[in-house]
């Protein structure tokens, strides 16, 4: 799913659960109500409606969840949780925008590192403070980060 306007993320999900409830899905079932349960929870914590960078932080939440799980589940030789782990996976990413190329992500750290001026590999907080907001759920967090290590340390 790309862009989800505010709101309509539960409106999909709704939709969703009972397009799975109908198909006898189970497992698919059970992890679009997990997502519908976690937005509904951050809905009421912050006793307002979610914006859309609020939705996708949940769902990118819950991505990192599952891919934390499956390696760990991998690591302990479980492999078959480790596949269930992946499945749910392959749900939630059905509601994150598409991901950036390796290449994507070079630009934005590049225009990032010419506006806050950075210099080396102290300034990496200024790099990401820029960079951060425009890859949310739409890369990862722990590659953008090393991309910017790595050009500021060739800087």
């Amino acid at each position: 799913m790309t862009n989800p306007s505010a709101g309509s993320l539960l409106a999909k999900l709704t939709a969703e659960i009972g397009a799975a409830m109908k198909s006898g899905d189970a497992l698919r079932l059970s992890v679009l109500r997990m997502l519908k349960t976690a937005l509904m929870n951050e809905k009421i914590s912050l006793k307002r409606e979610l914006t859309e960078a609020e939705e996708l932080g949940v769902v990118s939440r819950l991505v990192k969840q599952r891919q934390e799980a499956a390696l760990s589940f991998r690591e302990a030789k479980r492999e078959e949780l480790a596949l269930k782990e992946e499945q749910e996976l392959k749900f939630l990413q059905e509601f994150l925008p598409s991901q950036l190329a390796p290449a994507e992500i070079s630009s934005l750290i590049e225009a990032a590192i010419k506006e806050s001026q950075a210099c080396g590999p102290n300034d990496l907080g200024k790099v990401m403070k820029l960079v951060s907001p425009q890859v949310k759920g739409r890369a990862d967090g722990k590659l953008v980060s090393q991309m910017v290590q790595q050009r500021l340390s060739s800087s």
